[in-house]
C-alpha cells in the first residue's frame, strides 16, 4: 500500500495517541475520511512497540473490516496493553517506546518453499497451530529461508523442523513498513 509521509504520520500519531489516552492524559483521536480516504480503506495491520531495540510488544490484525486508521489505533492499544508476552505498558514506559507500523498485502499462497523471498515476505501459517511473522523478522534477525520456516514453526506451537516433514500450507505476504 502506497501512503504519503503525510498518511504514515498520522498513523503514528494516532497509534501513540491512542496509547496515551489509556493513561487518561488524552482522548482518543479522531481523523477526518475526507481528507484522508486511504485510511478508510480495510488492511490487515500490526503495531511493534520497542524500547531500546528490544521488543516490548507486538500485535495486529492479519484481516480486517475496520478501516485502516482504527485498525492502527486498537492495535497500538493491544500491543502496549494485551501482548500476553508482556506486563502491560507503564506510563514511565510509555515515553520510551518506538511505534512501528505494518500494514499487509492479501495473502498468496505458494506452492513451495522455495517462493518465499527472506526480506519482502512475510508468511501465515494456519494449519496444526496459527503464526504470522512479519517480513522485517527475517532481516532483523539475518535469517535463511530455512531459519525463518523453523522460527514460523516454533511460533505456531510446532516443533521447528516440521516443515521438513510436511509441506506446509503457507501464504506470503508483504507489508508497507514504517516507524516514528
Amino acid at each position: 500500500m502506497e501512503l504519503t509521509s503525510d498518511e504514515k504520520n498520522i498513523l503514528l500519531k494516532a497509534a501513540r495517541q491512542s496509547i496515551l489516552s489509556k493513561f487518561k492524559e488524552t482522548e482518543k483521536p479522531e481523523i477526518d475520511y475526507a481528507a484522508y480516504p486511504k485510511l478508510k480503506e480495510s488492511h490487515g495491520t500490526f503495531v511493534t512497540l520497542t524500547i531500546g531495540g528490544e521488543l516490548r510488544g507486538c500485535i495486529g490484525y492479519i484481516v480486517t473490516i475496520a478501516p485502516l486508521y482504527e485498525t492502527v489505533c486498537e492495535s497500538a492499544l493491544s500491543a502496549a496493553f494485551n501482548d500476553p508476552r508482556f506486563a502491560e505498558l507503564t506510563r514511565e514506559e510509555f515515553d520510551k517506546i518506538t511505534i512501528e507500523i505494518s500494514i499487509l498485502s492479501s495473502f498468496e499462497p505458494i506452492k513451495n518453499y522455495e517462493e518465499i523471498i527472506v526480506g519482502k515476505h512475510g508468511l501465515l501459517l494456519d494449519e496444526g497451530g496459527r503464526a504470522v511473522l512479519l517480513p522485517q523478522v527475517a532481516t532483523e534477525n539475518n535469517y535463511s529461508r530455512e531459519q525463518f520456516l523453523t522460527a514460523l514453526c516454533h511460533k505456531a506451537g510446532l516443533f521447528g523442523e516440521y516443515w521438513k516433514e510436511k509441506r506446509l500450507r503457507i501464504k506470503v505476504f508483504t507489508a508497507t513498513v514504517f516507524s516514528e
